[in-house]
């Protein structure tokens, strides 16, 4: 599958956005809700329940344009190396530039996994090594997958990726390989421990706070408390594919 730069506004990246809705008002954060609380870690042999359901929200006005801190460390977490192929290395997290034709409007956000409820990844999976987690995450079971790559073909938001290279320097955290596909995880395992995802931590250190990360179903997370308080918008919402990530003022 042809991937053009990943900082780049070229068409193919663009066609789900424009899909999405141009012109929309610009919103701001609303400003004194409770800082996200997540769950107390999970031990490895407590089952994952439909109790939490992970999400993100991406405010567009608070993401910096020509910031690649959130992608610097989701590579350095999962241990991802470019080899300066963007028509193939593996990209789970990308920064994609867009304007608005009508407004003139430019902005710079992040696009990776969606984490979709009714993800179509899964739907065509011929092995079941596409499935979604009880608390809503998305992942790909590396000693099933057959690298068909169907999944990478449903995918409307283009975020998996195929690994093409022989793989060294493996971590016990991130399990890779050759010849199968993989996407954002949200840091599932950071996520099993109660910390927050990679990107969202270096989002945060580098004080722009554009990623909000928490529990969808905790009302009282700053996450639910921005989804319910501000506009926020999915991802090509014609395909009704009710994903847990969402942006904001854009």
């Amino acid at each position: 599958m042809s991937r053009p730069d990943s900082h780049s506004a070229a068409p193919p990246r663009r066609a789900f956005f424009t899909q999405a809705g141009a012109g929309v008002a610009l919103l701001a954060l609303a400003p004194g809700v409770r800082l996200v609380e997540l769950a107390l870690a999970r031990s490895d042999d407590e089952p994952v329940t439909s109790a939490n359901r992970w999400g993100l929200l991406i405010d567009t006005d608070k993401c910096q344009s020509g910031c690649t801190e959130c992608v610097s460390a989701c590579n350095e977490e999962h241990g991802i190396v470019g080899h300066g192929r963007p028509e193939t290395d593996a990209q789970w997290i990308r920064k994609v530039d867009l304007k608005d034709d009508q407004t003139g409007h430019e902005l710079s956000i992040p696009v990776l996994c969606q984490h979709c409820e009714e993800p179509p990844c899964v739907d065509v999976c011929p092995t079941g090594a596409s499935f979604r987690r009880d608390d809503g995450i998305v992942l790909v079971d590396k000693h099933i997958c057959i690298g068909c790559r169907y999944c990478m073909m449903a995918c409307p938001f283009q975020a998996r990726s195929f690994i093409h290279e022989d793989l060294s320097g493996q971590l016990t955290h991130a399990p890779r390989g050759k010849g199968v596909v993989e996407s954002c995880t949200l840091c599932v395992h950071r996520i099993d421990k109660g910390e927050q995802p990679a990107c969202v931590e270096a989002c945060h250190k580098e004080g722009h706070h554009a990623l909000v990360f928490g529990d969808l179903k905790d009302s009282d997370s700053e996450l639910a408390t921005l989804n319910s308080t501000v506009a926020t918008r999915e991802l090509r919402p014609e395909l009704a594919l009710k994903t847990s990530v969402r942006y904001t003022s854009f």
